[in-house]
This record gives C-alpha cells, structure tokens and sequence, in this order.
C-alpha cells in the first residue's frame, strides 16, 4: 500500500461501544498526485513519488517546475517518495486519498517534533538536580564532565545542554479509528509529532 502525505489537524476523544474513551488525533490527508513512477528498469528501484498540496509558482524552484511539466502536473508544494513492490496499479496524475486506507490498519506517522529551543539537562535528557539546601552551588548545572588529564577531551555524545526538538520523528503502529472520506480525514489512536498544521508522512506499518 501507498503511504500518504496530510497536516495535522489536532487531537481530541471518541468513545468506542463498550464506553472507553480513547486519545485520538485527526489527520487532514491528501488528496495527493502520482508525479512520478520509478522503476527497476530505469531507476534501479520500483518507487511512486507523489505530491501533495497546491502552490503557486513563485514558491517552487525551476527544477521542481520543469519536473511537474514534464509529466503535465500543477505546481505541488510539497513532493515525497515511497518505495513499493509492484508500480504497475499506479498511472501519472492519479489520484491518491483516504479511502487508501480502511479502519483496523496500521500506520506509521512522521513528521518534524515540536521545537523546544535551547534546552538543559534535566528537561533534555531527565537528569536529576542538585540538592537545593545547605549552601550547595549546584542546582540544575551539568557537574563535572570529564575524566581530567587523561583522556584530556569529552567523548563525542556526552549528554549536554543542547537543541531540543524540532528534529524528523517517526510514531509506529499507530491504529486508524476512523475515516471519514467525505472531509478527507484520517483518525488514529495517539499522537502524532509536531503542533496542529505540521506536515505528515503517513505509511502502511510493515508486517513482520
């Protein structure tokens, strides 16, 4: 199956039969065009490229323009590759929405994780703070981060203060709840990355 690009619309509940309520959140997708077809034959692999989202031409670069106008395609925003077994069911300018989906699958979702700015220790990696009494120094500093004269240097990956966020993350096995094809709407159960409006990568999860 074809994965599927959409924006965030934000997260709310809904009730199943039995009465519990379950976390959701609703995802805008597509409708998204076939614009272009990859094969093992000429490209080494099979792939569909899809776009997804209107634009006009000030916002795309020439190479993305000629790319469009050479399979005869509006300008898209945005343009995402998926790798799939068989291309033969897929023609350019086709058409790809929700209905791709159906209730009771699983997706995987990516998209880039709210940025948090620069961040310490403790809100970054969960460390502990100093004790706070007693005239001790050391609250939320880091404390001592090498070994001295030998080996003389902080090992690359040591846990610092640093940019938090704002960083491509991917949620797995998320479980689709509902669709609703009339809105082109997509509901899982959880959360997603990033605030309302973030563009998302949504993907068939793989069976093992």
């Amino acid at each position: 199956m074809l994965g599927i690009l959409g924006n965030k619309v934000g997260m709310t509940q809904i009730f199943t039969e039995d009465g519990s309520a379950n976390p959701v959140t609703v995802i805008k997708v597509g409708p998204c065009v076939v614009t272009q077809i990859k094969t093992i034959e000429t490209d080494g692999y099979n792939a569909i490229q899809i776009g997804y989202q209107n634009s006009s031409t000030k916002h795309l670069t020439k190479p993305e323009l000629g790319h469009l106008k050479k399979s005869q395609i509006q300008p898209l925003r945005y343009l995402k590759e998926y790798q799939i077994e068989e291309v033969n069911d897929f023609t350019l300018g086709q058409i790809i929405n929700v209905q791709n989906f159906k209730e009771g699958d699983y997706v995987d979702i990516s998209g880039k994780s709210i940025g948090k700015g620069f961040s310490g220790n403790q809100k970054r990696h969960n460390f502990s703070r100093g004790p706070m009494t007693h005239g001790s120094k050391n609250h939320r500093e880091p404390g001592s981060i090498g070994q001295g004269s030998t080996p003389g240097r902080v090992f690359p990956g040591k846990k610092m203060a640093g940019q938090l966020g704002g960083k491509t993350t991917t949620v797995s096995k998320l479980e689709v709840l509902k669709i609703d094809s009339k809105e082109n709407l997509l509901i899982v159960k959880g959360s997603v990355p990033g605030k309302p409006g973030n563009l998302l990568s949504i993907k068939p999860t793989k069976r093992a």
